[in-house]
């Protein structure tokens, strides 16, 4: 996606692929970014990507073509760049010489759809709380889930001393120990918690869909998001 110019320098950091939105932004208040030699702290200041010279760390950063991939995340990986556990990430189970980051979380045993990117502002649009992207998972429990757990987990339950929600929970076919769950959260183990404030132990949890996209592909393989479905993303939630 070519970025229009000019453009606010926060945005044009995440642009190059450098990281999210938000990290990028914490670059800029640690006065690690200049423009045309001069330190630059204001995160609407207004650059020109044709004639600005923007540098992170006295190093020049330029826009880069940007790319996409959907993981069918396998057990047993991180989803991060790198682990100072010395554990399989996702990033090494795609082949290509650019460097990409998740977009957003999947626990280290979580299956499932995970895109991965380098382009800052697209995986700012679907982790930000304030779109709502939803986010479906196949959820196995240690024991049947009770008509009542399942109505108080609609209406909203205390998590960390803040309330939290599914959208939707419906039973996967006849047994009670598979549900499930629509969430449009994105706090770290949303979902185990969830069921955990009511006693439940989730013994298996695979991502099923995120962002519409799903997982129509072999676990532990990927592959490219086409131009349409990134232009998809950004007609839905760039606003």
């Amino acid at each position: 996606m070519k970025k229009e110019m000019p453009i606010r320098l926060n945005k044009y950091i995440s642009g190059c692929g450098i990281a999210s939105r938000r990290k990028s932004e914490a670059y800029i208040l640690e006065g690690r970014v200049t423009v045309n030699s001069k330190v630059v702290t204001d995160l609407a200041y207004i650059v020109n990507d044709q004639h600005d010279l923007v540098m992170l760390d006295g190093e020049r950063i330029t826009p880069r073509k940007h790319i996409y991939f959907l993981l069918n995340k396998p057990s047993g990986v991180v989803a991060t760049t790198d682990d100072e556990k010395k554990r399989k990430t996702v990033v090494s189970l795609i082949k290509v010489r650019e460097k990409i980051f998740p977009v957003g979380r999947l626990d280290y045993n979580t299956t499932g759809v995970l895109l991965l990117t380098n382009d800052g502002e697209f995986s700012n649009l679907l982790t930000h709380p304030r779109n709502k992207v939803e986010k479906e998972y196949e959820v196995k429990l240690d024991k049947p889930l009770l008509d009542e757990d399942r109505k108080r987990l609609l209406n909203g339950i205390f998590i960390d001393r803040k309330k939290g929600v599914f959208v939707k929970i419906a039973h996967s076919g006849s047994n009670k120990k598979s549900v499930v769950v629509t969430v449009v959260e994105g706090r770290n183990h949303f979902v185990k918690k969830m069921f955990g404030v009511l006693g439940y132990c989730v013994i298996g949890l695979n991502r099923k869909s995120f962002a519409g996209f799903t997982t129509n592909i072999p676990l532990g393989s990927y592959r490219k998001l086409s131009k349409t479905e990134i232009e998809e993303v950004f007609d839905q939630y760039a606003k």
